[in-house]
C-alpha cells in the first residue's frame, strides 16, 4: 500500500485519522525526528487543542523550519484543525506565539455573546468560487455534505482577499460569522474540520488529497445546495451505557431512573438488562446517521490494570469502522493501578484518546471539583482533571456529565440555590424548584445546584455539558425543557440535552423550545422503537437542518 507520513505532537485522537487513512487504501508512517521530513513525500499535520501549545511543541522539537521547507518544495501537505491554524500568521488564542505565516491572516475567537463557544458540530464547506451554475470543487468537498467542526478560534472570511492570491477557499457560517472551513493552493490543503470524523464526506476529502485529485466538477444540483443547505446542523447523539452483566460480559444496558436490572418478582431484582454488544451497536447507529456516539462506562473495573481496561478495546474496535466523534465517560480520574502505581486523570484520558476517543466525559468528580472551587472562593486550583485535560488537549475534549434532580420549595427565599418557577408543580402544589446535583449514578445528592456546577466547570475549561435529568430518565416523556433553558442561560459552552427522549417529536420539541446545541437518545434506539434515521427524517420534515448519512465511498 502507498504511504503517507503523520507528524504527531500529542494531538489528541490520531487513531481515528490512521484508521481513516487505512480505510482509503494508504499506510501511515510516523515522523519521528525533523531529519525524517527530508525524505517525506506526503505530510499530514493533525491537531486539536491549543494553538500556542501546538506551535510551541513544533518549535521545541525543531520541526517548524523543516515543515516550511517541505511546503516550499512543492510536496503535498495537509493540515487538520490546529494543523490548519498553524499555517496562519498567528492566533488570538496565544498572541505571543507566531504561526508559520503561510497565509497572511490571524485566527480570532468566535463571538460567544451570540452563540455557544466552542463551535461544535456538523457544518458546511461552501466553495467561494462556485455559483448556482456549477463549477470546480477542490479535494472532494461538496456543498451538499456536512463536516465535523470543533473549535473556538477561526479565520474569519473576507471575500476575495485570499482568492485573488490564488487560494481556493471553502467557508462555513456560525451565527453571524463566516469563517474558513478549508483552504487550498498548489500543494497545500488544510481543513478546519476533522475529515476523519466527518463520515464518508470526510473520507472522500482524505482520499482526494492522498490521490492528488485536486479538482472535481460539481453538478448544478450540487451547487444549488450552496444557498439552501448551508449552516450548522442539529446534532443527534446515540448514547450507550456499557457495563458487565451477571455473566461478566460487556453489554449495552438502559435503566429506569438509573436502575438497569430487569423487573422481577424477587426483591433483589432481575438480571442486568442486555440490549446488545457495544461495538456492533455503535456501528449500527453510525450507519443510521448518528452524529456522535457516546459510551458511558457504568461498571467499575476495580481489579483490572488501567492499561487493560475493557473500554479501551471497545474504543479501538469501534474507531476502525465508525468515523464520527466518540465520547467515553466513566473512570476519568486520578487513580491507583493494581500494582500500586499512581495514575493521573490526564494519563487515563490520554489512554482513551490513543484508543480512539475524541472526548472524555467526567461526572461525579466534576461535582467534587466544583465544591472545592467554591470553597476556595472561586479560585482555580489547576489540579482538577478538567483543568489538566483541557489544558493538554483543549476544552473541546472535555465533557461534563451532570445528573440533577428536582427539589421543590414554596418560594425562592426557601433556598440559597437558583430556582425556577415551573409549569409542573408537585403533588403538594409547590411551583418553585431547584435542580440538585447528584453523584455515584444519582445515588447521593450534594448541596450544589446545576447552575453552580455548570458555571464552575466552564471556568475550569470544560467545553460541553451533557445535561441528564434523573426525573426524566427512562420516562420516554420528553426532555426537561425547563432544566435545559435554565442551564443554557447560565453558560456559554454547548449543552447536550439528555434523558427522556421517547419518540422523534421530542427531538423537534427540544430544538423548538430551547437553544440546546444537541440532543441525545438511548433507550428508544436500543429497543428498536425508532432509528436515528427516522428521527432525522422527522426533523427534516419540520425544516430542521440535519446531516444526512452518505453511502460508503
Amino acid at each position: 500500500m502507498p504511504t503517507v507520513h503523520l507528524l504527531d505532537y500529542v494531538a489528541g485522537n490520531v487513531r481515528s485519522l490512521v484508521n481513516a487513512i487505512n480505510k482509503v487504501g494508504y499506510e501511515v508512517e510516523w515522523v519521528k525526528s525533523p531529519e525524517d521530513l527530508k525524505n517525506v513525500e506526503k505530510l499530514i499535520l493533525p491537531g486539536v487543542g491549543h494553538f500556542g501549545h501546538c506551535l510551541s511543541q513544533l518549535s521545541s522539537g525543531g520541526y517548524l523550519e523543516p515543515i516550511r521547507q517541505h511546503i516550499a518544495s512543492g510536496k503535498p501537505f495537509m493540515g487538520i484543525c490546529v494543523g490548519l491554524q498553524a499555517l496562519f500568521e498567528g492566533s488570538d488564542e496565544d498572541p505571543d506565539v507566531p504561526g508559520l505565516g503561510v497565509i497572511p491572516v490571524r485566527m480570532q475567537k468566535f463571538n460567544s455573546e451570540t452563540k455557544s463557544v466552542p463551535h461544535i458540530g456538523w457544518n458546511s464547506a461552501m466553495n467561494t468560487r462556485i455559483n448556482s451554475s456549477g463549477g470546480q470543487s477542490f479535494y472532494g468537498l461538496n456543498p451538499s455534505s456536512k463536516y465535523y467542526y470543533v473549535h473556538s478560534y477561526a479565520a474569519l472570511y473576507e471575500p476575495n482577499v485570499l482568492e485573488q492570491d490564488g487560494w481556493y477557499v471553502a467557508t462555513a457560517k456560525y451565527g453571524e460569522e463566516e469563517f474558513i472551513g478549508a483552504i487550498a493552493r498548489g500543494n497545500i490543503f488544510a481543513t478546519q474540520f476533522h475529515p476523519e470524523k466527518s463520515g464518508q464526506a470526510g473520507l472522500r476529502t482524505i482520499r482526494a488529497f492522498l490521490d492528488g485529485d485536486r479538482f472535481q466538477t460539481l453538478s448544478t444540483e450540487d451547487s444549488a445546495h450552496q444557498a439552501e443547505k448551508s449552516g450548522l446542523t442539529r446534532r443527534i447523539i446515540a448514547c450507550l451505557d456499557v457495563r458487565t452483566n451477571d455473566d461478566g460480559d460487556l453489554v449495552v444496558t438502559k435503566g429506569d431512573q438509573y436502575d438497569v436490572r430487569e423487573k422481577s418478582d424477587a426483591d433483589a431484582g432481575g438480571q442486568v438488562r442486555n440490549l446488545g454488544k457495544p461495538v456492533d451497536m455503535a456501528k449500527k447507529y453510525y450507519e443510521q446517521g448518528a452524529d456522535e456516539v457516546t459510551f458511558l462506562n457504568i461498571t467499575s473495573f476495580r481489579n483490572c490494570p488501567v492499561a487493560d481496561l475493557p473500554m479501551l478495546e471497545i474504543l479501538r474496535r469501534t474507531s476502525e469502522t465508525v468515523f464520527v466523534p466518540l465520547t467515553i465517560g466513566g473512570g476519568i480520574r486520578d487513580t491507583v493501578d493494581t500494582d500500586g502505581t499512581q495514575i493521573l486523570a490526564l494519563e487515563v484520558a490520554t489512554m482513551y484518546f490513543k484508543s480512539g476517543a475524541d472526548k472524555v466525559s467526567i461526572g461525579s468528580d466534576a461535582v467534587t471539583a466544583a465544591e472545592e472551587f467554591y470553597a476556595a472562593g472561586g479560585v482555580l486550583s489547576g489540579k482538577t482533571a478538567i483543568e489538566s485535560i483541557s489544558k493538554a488537549y483543549g476544552n473541546q475534549a472535555v465533557v461534563v456529565s451532570v445528573d440533577p434532580k428536582r427539589v421543590y420549595v414554596n418560594s425562592p427565599e426557601d433556598t440559597k440555590h437558583s430556582t425556577i418557577k415551573t409549569e409542573y408543580p408537585n403533588a403538594a402544589g409547590q411551583t418553585f424548584c431547584w435542580y440538585q446535583c447528584t453523584v455515584k449514578g444519582g445515588r447521593e445528592t450534594r448541596d450544589i445546584d446545576v447552575c453552580q456546577l455548570a458555571k464552575a466547570v466552564e471556568a475550569m475549561g470544560a467545553g460541553e455539558i451533557l445535561l441528564n435529568c434523573i426525573d426524566k430518565d427512562g420516562s420516554n416523556s420528553g426532555f426537561d425543557l425547563e432544566l435545559i433553558n435554565h442551564v443554557k442561560a447560565a453558560v456559554t459552552i454547548p449543552v447536550i440535552a439528555s434523558s427522556g427522549a421517547g419518540r422523534p417529536q421530542h427531538f423537534a420539541e427540544v430544538f423548538e423550545k430551547t437553544t440546546t446545541d444537541a440532543a441525545l437518545g438511548a433507550g428508544m434506539f436500543h429497543r428498536g422503537e425508532y432509528t436515528v434515521g427516522e428521527v432525522k427524517d422527522y426533523l427534516n420534515s419540520r425544516d430542521f437542518l440535519v446531516r444526512r448519512f452518505e453511502p460508503d465511498i
